[in-house]
């Protein structure tokens, strides 16, 4: 049965750093794009960043640019996401999954092996 097990959220301060972690089990991790996606209370879930099967690209969303950095260790079947320079604005729920579509490109999307997720609360 095909699952991620996503980790290592927690409560930080504005400005702090955090690293995600995300364990796949049940299909072949590295034959697929990865991607991390969150959801705040309220909205809907948003893309944040996309990786190629091989780490030979990387999708970010705008609002993450510069301080989110996607890695992976297809030997390990592990996805992971630092995250720097926290914002309020980036407490979520943060969720893995392999994605859909091949390339990262814009608008892509999850198959839905969804997690339960780690949280991210960032105080001001």
């Amino acid at each position: 049965q095909a699952q991620v097990v996503e980790s290592g959220g927690g409560l930080v301060q504005a400005g702090g750093s955090l690293r995600l972690s995300c364990t796949a089990s049940g299909f072949a991790f590295d034959d697929y794009d990865m991607g991390w996606f969150r959801q705040a209370p309220g909205k809907e879930r948003e893309d944040v960043s996309c990786i190629g099967w091989n780490s030979g690209y990387t999708v970010y969303a705008d609002s993450v640019k510069g301080r989110f950095t996607v890695s992976r260790d297809n030997a390990k079947d592990t996805l992971y996401l630092q995250i720097n320079s926290l914002k309020p604005e980036d407490t979520a729920i943060y969720y893995c999954a392999p994605v859909r579509e091949a390339g990262c490109p814009s608008g892509y999307s999850a198959i839905g092996y969804w997690g339960q997720g780690t949280q991210v609360t960032v105080s001001s």
